[in-house]
């Protein structure tokens, strides 16, 4: 592709997946309040949590077959489709119901995850196909900052809506950006990537995803540490309300400060990826972005409770290096990676991600009573 060509392609997608993202963020604070409001129950809330983890935990080991084997533009356009769907069975149901059953709210919470199962694999895999090699690190910081925007912005959206509206018409948010999201996606072209179409059992197919990581050999040695890490950080954001409750005794505008904070962070580093690229040594910088996270997250440990404003400090620090952890390792995945093989490879290790955290993000809300926020 031309230079023009690739960036308006990365335009559209992103466009619509604004609008997708943001509409969900809005509608899943209004769920989980809603939820709040009428249960006051941490357990139900880790269980809405479980929702959005467990499908990516089922799903994950088959959704990287049907990446590959289908064309990456329709399993988007068929997982925003779910989202939609899903949007219209929650807002007939609050129509019909008022309070619907929260059994029925998991389902639908589930199907949403079931959408993102595919959706964000889909995505990652679809990104290489059109984005040029060299320019891979920094489109990936232009997408996390579109990503880490609407998904900011989502809960204050969420909240202004339910104060003038019913939750039937906070559905509408989420069908409309779905929507958008599949229209923009009808506006480019993704090709079909070689080997496409054949029938592949699941057994051999984790087996082919196994030995496309193992011939990646600086992919397989992060492997571990990359789990190991997402065990050790991934559940952070969870516990952060309760250091700034219980540790720094702040109130709710102590927590406002620091989620807001935190999210600073994140559209910092996404914004100076965009712009730089990152180092030319991609795991050199995911190995400094984790030192970073782990001082950072001692500091935030060691301080004493009056000193709020340096942890304020290290929650933006903290905030900043999920990107530059991230971006880099997905670059170089999208890099090195064969096209046929990468919604196998990017899936397996998203699947392995979710469970490690999924698990150990379980224990910690049930050790605290707090609920664990998914998608940080």
């Amino acid at each position: 592709m031309t230079q023009r060509h690739w960036k308006q392609t990365f335009i559209i997608i992103y466009t619509g997946q604004a609008f997708s993202l943001l509409g969900s963020a809005a509608v899943q604070f209004s769920v989980i309040w809603w939820l709040t409001a009428r249960t006051e129950s941490a357990v139900i809330l880790t269980l809405a949590t479980g929702m959005v983890f467990l499908p990516n935990i089922l799903f994950g080991p088959l959704a990287g077959g049907w990446i590959d084997k289908y064309n990456r533009r329709t399993v988007m356009i068929l997982a925003d489709g779910l989202v939609a769907l899903s949007g219209v069975a929650l807002g007939i149901a609050f129509l019909v119901w008022q309070s619907p059953p929260v059994a029925f709210v998991f389902l639908v919470l589930f199907l949403r995850g079931v959408g993102n199962a595919f959706h964000s694999p889909a995505m990652q895999a679809a990104v290489p196909m059109f984005v040029p090699a060299e320019m891979l690190v920094k489109a990936g910081g232009w997408g996390n900052l579109i990503v880490s925007l609407s998904t900011m912005m989502g809960p204050a959206l969420g909240a202004g809506l339910m104060s003038v509206l019913s939750m039937a018409s906070v559905m509408l948010v989420d069908i409309i950006g779905a929507v958008l999201a599949i229209l923009c996606l009808l506006q480019i072209n993704i090709p079909d990537v070689p080997g496409s179409g054949k029938k592949q059992h699941l057994f051999s197919d984790i087996k082919e995803r196994f030995g496309a990581m193992r011939e990646n050999k600086p992919l397989m040695a992060v492997f571990w540490p990359v789990i190991i890490a997402s065990v050790l950080y991934m559940p952070l954001a969870s516990l952060l309300p309760l250091l700034v409750r219980s540790y720094y005794l702040g109130g709710a505008g102590h927590n406002a400060v620091i989620e807001f904070i935190f999210s600073a962070g994140l559209l910092a580093s996404s914004l100076i990826m965009g712009i730089w690229g990152g180092m030319k040594k991609r795991f050199c910088m995911i190995s400094s972005s984790l030192c970073m996270l782990g001082l950072a997250t001692f500091c935030s440990g060691i301080f004493s409770p009056a000193c709020f404003f340096a942890f304020v400090i290290c929650s933006f620090v903290m905030g900043a290096t999920g990107t530059f952890f991230n971006v880099p390792l997905m670059a170089h995945i999208q890099e090195t990676t064969a096209p046929e093989m990468m919604g196998k490879v990017i899936s397996l290790l998203t699947t392995a991600m979710m469970l490690a955290t999924g698990i150990f993000c379980f224990f910690l809300t049930r050790k605290y009573d707090i609920p664990c926020e998914a998608g940080r």
